[in-house]
């Protein structure tokens, strides 16, 4: 069955806990979208916010660093209560050193593109990963359109990790719902970081089934 992780970027901010507790004991971990208002135009979470809960949430805490300078955050967030660290694959020329370091703080590294950058800057580090992250939206903001042309990048995806024997996560980011889920887990996605279809419903622990059985 796909994963569904929540992203808090479409919660109520002013009573965060609150609305983590309408959809932990269904969703698969906590997606936290760290926005640093320059590599998108937003600002979000600080490594506080991530500490305050982890004390009170016994899920994995997935850590997306929409940032200028990752080498800055990624300590700060690992120690905060991240598990998974997952950095962009245009913001660095090394990579490799960056994933190096995620795992010395013992967590699961994962590499982020966004709808326009191709796969080609995987091909000499995929052998680290743990997860990359297909965005089906530009990021910085929620409730946006699933960008279509990017199903043929998820398919690429799933047959490289086939071939290289990788067993990465492949996960989707962006415009997912009950319509678009489908396609997107037909086109080879473990995992649906899902915001506005869960916090916006009026039932979300229903959403979140419906997405799961999808």
């Amino acid at each position: 069955m796909v994963k569904i992780a929540a992203s808090l970027l479409a919660a109520d901010f002013s009573c965060l806990y609150e609305e983590v507790k309408k959809v932990e004991k269904e969703v698969d971990s906590l997606h936290f979208d760290i926005m640093d208002g320059h590599f998108v135009p937003n600002i979000t979470f600080g490594p506080q916010v991530v500490a305050s809960l982890r004390e009170k949430v016994n899920l994995p805490f997935e850590i997306h660093l929409m940032v200028e300078n990752p080498q800055e955050w990624i300590i700060p967030f690992a120690r905060a209560g991240g598990d998974l660290i997952t950095i962009h694959l245009e913001t660095s020329h090394h990579l490799d050193r960056l994933i190096t370091l995620i795992k010395k703080e013992g967590k699961k590294a994962g590499i982020a593109l966004n709808p326009a950058t191709s796969l080609c800057g995987l091909e000499y580090i995929l052998s680290g990963l743990d997860l990359v992250l297909a965005m089906t939206v530009n990021p910085g903001f929620g409730a946006q359109d699933f960008l279509f042309s990017v199903l043929p990048k998820i398919k690429s995806l799933r047959q490289m990790a086939k071939e290289r024997g990788v067993p990465f996560e492949i996960e989707v980011d962006g415009g997912i719902n009950q319509a678009t889920a489908r396609q997107v887990i037909e086109a080879g996605s473990s995992t649906l970081v899902v915001g506005t279809a869960v916090f916006g419903a009026s039932d979300p622990k229903e959403a979140i089934l419906r997405l799961k059985n999808s």
